[in-house]
């Protein structure tokens, strides 16, 4: 197999509504793609949440997006400044991806796809466009530009970030909330 090209997904759930979201880039999943993804998904959803005070963000616990990742960290709390939202972070534990909802979102993918070949976006594009989760289609987004692993920050640079960060006692690795620097 020759592919033309690369495209990456990221799922979003929104459980309560039942919403699936999926975000393809053009690139390698990195923390820079996991939070461009995010700020697309709120862009286009935030109006659903117009009365909310917090969001909590549940994770698989994937390289990209651990707790520790210094990139991931420091968009994240840039992107809670952003929307003026507290967000907490909670960690599924490694090898617990079953009792992770969004999983099971791509195991209704890949059933629908059933063997179909994927030779570009727009086929990708209707195929996840055509699935229903709980009877319900999914948003479909597409990220371009190129992703670049390894952007990591200095000790120094992190000590910034860490400061915003609230890790729950005993469990800090699994579980942290950051809360937004007001505007002035």
């Amino acid at each position: 197999m020759n592919p033309a090209g690369l495209l990456t997904p990221f799922g979003i759930l929104e459980v309560k509504q039942k919403q699936f979201n999926v975000v393809y880039g053009e690139s390698k999943e990195t923390s820079d793609f996991i939070v461009d993804g995010l700020e697309l998904w709120w862009e286009h959803r935030k109006n659903c949440y117009t009365n909310i005070t917090s969001l909590q963000i549940d994770l698989d616990n994937g390289p990209e997006m651990e707790s520790h990742r210094t990139q991931f960290i420091k968009r994240m709390v840039e992107f809670v400044d952003a929307i003026q939202l507290p967000i907490e972070l909670v960690y599924y534990p490694p090898y617990h991806s079953k009792y992770n909802p969004v999983e099971h979102c791509w195991g209704v993918l890949e059933t629908h796809w059933s063997g179909t070949l994927l030779v570009d976006w727009e086929t990708v594009f209707e195929w996840t466009r055509s699935m229903r989760w709980s009877g319900i289609t999914p948003n479909v987004f597409r990220l371009e530009g190129e992703y670049h692993t390894g952007v990591k920050l200095t000790k120094n640079e992190m000590r910034r970030y860490e400061k915003r960060l609230a890790r729950t006692p005993n469990i800090d690795r699994w579980s942290l909330k950051i809360k937004p620097h007001k505007r002035v």
